[in-house]
């Protein structure tokens, strides 16, 4: 399955029509985003869906993962526009894929409390009601890391909060809320679940004791804290006391089956030892009192974000899943893969997305099953709180006149598509 990705609050726009969420109350406050942006125009996707749609027709994909916005879905008619955008895609021959929450929970709610975990199974169970005569495949939530992360630990993302290691309840909130969802999309007749999280290598930064550990800290924190309670149905060794609750019974929601399991990935992190000061790593300060510190990956080149370009690192990555949890690990979907640069000649994303795309095909010669594969992104978008200072997209678009205009590598990945035969 070939496809592309965006999400609600970075493309909808419309933000007077329905309530508000995190990322409103957020974006209104000064600093917040680096360039004074918000998402309340956004591409407009909201009154121009029927254009995208006919551009992803035009591009070819198989399926086109979008996510629903749950501030939306509380206001009066805002299901209404997930039926009419998931009509036009069935009229197109793409397949709708939505994610259920991408970030932007209803300002009125707080992933800190257990309660939202309950109110997230109702939105789901609302969502599946109206649409799941025609969706035949879900994915509950986006990201959680970098939701308990940005959002709540370091407080670059909304809701702002700076908590550090007290926002584990967060990741523990959330991926209960996934379990909740799954049981709720089986009861409503769906048979194709998973969930988007975002995983990458680590590398530590020298083979000395400190950075290892250091490296393999980070490493549980990022990737195996949100993995293996969904994979295993286990807590890596020391987290789970750390969770509120009871845990071993929130654990057997959590870990309920689901039929596959997505990856986001952009690069992997080099982490060492805490230096003893701040430091800044992609935009984001971190602070000194972590136990690990995040340094640059030197010799690769690097996006118009900074970030690496390590292809051979999602190769890495399957792989190494594939053989941490061996006949555990569900087929994998690459729900996120993509990069920013300006420009509409945009050659440096044909030549990343050529190259991951090769590494994907590496690690299936390997033996790992993968199902799919999702470009981030559709089109330019309100980049969160990098506002629109980063184009991650296939097709450009002017914020002032709305005007999408497919980059260069819209045509490449068309063509790419159409020689599948």
């Amino acid at each position: 399955m070939w496809g592309v990705s965006t999400s609600a609050h970075q493309i909808e726009g419309a933000a007077g029509e329905r309530e508000r969420s995190v990322w409103d109350v957020f974006t209104a406050e000064p600093g917040r985003v680096k360039d004074g942006s918000t998402a309340a125009v956004a591409c407009d996707h909201y009154h121009r869906y029927q254009e995208d749609v006919a551009l992803l027709a035009g591009l070819g994909v198989d399926a086109y993962r979008f996510s629903v916005s749950w501030p939306r879905v509380g206001s009066p008619g805002g299901l209404d526009f997930y039926d009419r955008l998931v009509d036009e895609l069935c009229a197109a021959g793409v397949r709708p894929v939505p994610t259920l929450f991408h970030w932007d929970l209803p300002a009125r709610l707080d992933w800190l409390e257990r309660d939202t975990a309950a109110r997230f199974a109702d939105h789901v169970t609302v969502v599946a009601e109206r649409l799941g005569d025609r969706v035949t495949k879900w994915i509950t939530l986006n990201e959680p890391a970098e939701h308990t992360l940005l959002g709540h630990a370091l407080g670059a993302h909304a809701p702002g909060r700076q908590l550090l290691f007290d926002a584990l309840p967060v990741a523990h909130h959330q991926l209960l809320a996934h379990g909740l969802a799954v049981r709720a999309l089986r009861a409503a007749g769906a048979s194709d679940i998973g969930i988007a999280n975002s995983h990458g290598p680590t590398w530590p930064a020298s083979a000395e004791p400190a950075d290892v550990e250091a490296a393999g800290f980070y490493d549980v924190l990022l990737n195996r804290l949100f993995a293996e309670p969904v994979i295993l149905g286990e807590y890596p060794d020391g987290m789970g006391e750390l969770m509120p609750g009871d845990v071993a019974a929130d654990l057997e929601v959590i870990a309920g089956p689901v039929d596959w399991y997505g990856i986001n990935y952009y690069a992997p992190t080099r982490v060492g030892a805490p230096g003893g000061t701040d430091s800044e790593y992609g935009g984001l300060v971190l602070p000194a009192e972590l136990p690990f510190s995040v340094r640059e990956i030197e010799g690769r080149p690097v996006t118009d974000f900074g970030w690496p370009v390590v292809p051979e690192g999602l190769t890495e990555l399957l792989c190494g899943f594939r053989d941490r949890y061996g006949d555990r690990l569900p087929p994998i979907v690459i729900t996120e893969n993509g990069c920013s640069y300006d420009g509409v000649d945009d050659h440096e994303r044909i030549a990343y997305l050529d190259a991951h795309i090769r590494a994907l095909h590496t690690a299936l010669e390997a033996g790992v099953d993968v199902r799919g594969y999702f470009v981030w992104s559709l089109m330019d978008n309100f980049e969160w709180a990098e506002g629109y200072r980063r184009r991650f997209g296939l097709v450009h678009v002017d914020y002032t006149s709305l005007k999408r205009t497919p980059k260069a590598s819209y045509h490449w990945l068309r063509d790419v598509l159409r020689a599948r035969g």
